[in-house]
C-alpha cells in the first residue's frame, strides 16, 4: 500500500526558472497567498504585485501562502508600466495570460529553455488593463470547455506555469 509523501520525504529537485510574475492589480488576499505557493511551486524567480493601495501582507493571505511568502522574492511597485520596461530592457519576454483576439492558446505556444518570462496576471474582475495589453509581446489564454470564459486568476496562473515550465524542462 502507497503513503502520502510530505514535503519532508518527496524527491523533487528544486529548480528556479526565468520566470517573473507581474500581477496587474491582484488583491484579494486568498489569492495573493495562492499566487506565493504556486510560484514556490514551479520555481519563480520574483513576483511584482503592481497597483495603487494594495495589501500584501495580511492574515488571510499568510494563512493560504503557507509561509512561501517567506521564500519567493517580491516586491510592490505602484506603476506596472516602469516595471515592464525594465524586464523588458533586461530581455523578458512580455507575455499576458488573457483571453483576447490575438491571443494563443497556451499549448500552442513555444516557450524555450533559453526565454525569460514576465508573465503578466490581471486584476480577479477585470483582467489585464487595456493599456497594459499593448505592452505585451504575446497574449496567451487557457482553453476552456464550460460556459464560463474565465477562471480565477490564481487558478489561471498555476495552469500557465505548469505549461510554462514543462516546456522550459523539455527544452533544456
Amino acid at each position: 500500500m502507497s503513503s502520502q509523501l510530505h514535503h519532508d520525504n518527496t524527491t523533487f529537485i528544486k529548480k528556479q526558472f526565468p520566470i517573473t510574475l507581474v500581477c496587474d492589480r491582484v488583491n484579494a488576499p486568498a489569492n495573493i497567498g495562492s499566487i506565493f505557493r504556486i510560484a514556490d511551486s514551479f520555481g519563480v524567480e520574483h513576483i511584482y504585485f503592481c497597483g495603487e493601495d494594495l495589501t500584501i501582507i495580511s492574515k488571510r493571505m499568510q494563512r493560504t501562502a503557507r509561509s512561501t511568502h517567506n521564500f519567493v522574492s517580491y516586491e510592490e511597485q505602484e506603476d506596472i508600466v516602469t516595471v515592464l520596461d525594465t524586464l523588458q530592457d533586461k530581455g523578458y519576454k512580455i507575455v499576458g495570460l488573457e483571453i483576447t483576439e490575438d491571443s494563443i492558446e497556451i499549448a500552442n505556444y513555444t516557450f524555450s529553455a533559453n526565454d525569460k518570462i514576465a508573465l503578466v496576471i490581471g486584476e480577479e474582475n477585470l483582467g489585464i488593463s487595456e493599456h497594459i495589453l499593448t505592452k505585451l509581446t504575446n497574449s496567451v489564454h487557457i482553453n476552456m470547455y464550460g460556459n464560463n470564459s474565465s477562471m480565477n486568476v490564481a487558478t489561471a496562473t498555476g495552469i500557465a506555469l505548469y505549461e510554462i515550465t514543462k516546456q522550459m524542462m523539455i527544452a533544456d
